[in-house]
């Protein structure tokens, strides 16, 4: 009885000791899991980059790299080229109707973005009439889109080309397979595999690339066809607050 009591305590304490050891490692084991399955998944890229091909998955990366710089530069300059167009047509028909336009041409420089730059070249034009205003409106306009659309082509030509790369190194990939394949003198599958797998993995890569740089693009696209809508009425309304303005003076 004595022995067998003291194997339980043993088998108890033991039990204990582990749990406690559990319990202070846990935190730890959990972080080296992480840890592994983040240096694994990066080593898993690394090593389907290398797989791929230097060579054509290099310019896949560089069409990804250049797109998404274009892609950040646009939408930073859209943002900050949007504006709260009523507040800046109330705050222009305020200082015209007090200040005359003088003071709304300094409203409008004292804002940022395309619609108050169009108001000022209109306002610029005030004296000559309001068709001359309407013309300047119209043409300033025109030179503001084309700001708006700056560097689009460029996205445009990279969401083209990275799938194009990819095929390119899709169709290497067999010929390189068939080559192997010919010079064997008969179909095995250890040959064929290594040049289906570069064909596929490029092809992956491109589209992979393709995909991000579209989303960029459409999101870019809709801000600036906001945008011009913006200015479009905004622009209307100037000549109506103008006409309205030149009818009391």
């Amino acid at each position: 009885m004595l022995m067998a009591q003291e194997n339980e305590t043993t088998q108890t304490e033991t039990t204990e000791t582990y749990q406690e050891e559990e319990e202070t490692t846990d935190p730890t084991v959990l972080e080296d899991e992480s840890q592994i399955e983040s240096t694994s998944f990066h080593a898993a890229l690394k090593q389907k980059f290398i797989e791929g091909g230097a060579a054509f998955m290099s310019f896949v990366i560089l069409c990804l790299i250049f797109g998404l710089a274009i892609a950040i530069e646009r939408v930073i300059y859209l943002n900050l080229a949007s504006t709260n167009t009523k507040k800046l047509i109330v705050s222009v028909e305020d200082a015209l109707n007090n200040g005359g336009v003088e003071a709304a041409k300094e409203v409008c420089r004292n804002t940022r973005g395309p619609i108050a730059r169009i108001f000022y070249q209109g306002l610029c034009r005030y004296d000559q009439g309001i068709d001359m205003v309407e013309k300047s409106v119209v043409s300033y306009g025109s030179v503001q889109m084309g700001l708006l659309e700056k560097g689009m082509s460029w996205i445009s030509l990279f969401i083209g080309l990275a799938p194009m790369l990819g095929f390119l190194g899709t169709v290497i990939g067999m010929i390189d397979a068939f080559d192997k394949i010919q010079a064997a003198g008969g179909i095995q599958p250890s040959l064929v595999a290594g040049g289906i797998k570069v064909a596929l993995i490029t092809t992956v890569g491109g589209l992979i690339v393709a995909m991000i740089l579209q989303v960029f693009y459409n999101y870019c696209i809709a801000k600036i066809e906001s945008i011009v809508n913006d200015m479009e009425d905004a622009s209307v309304t100037l000549l109506d607050i103008l006409v309205k303005y030149n009818q009391k003076h």
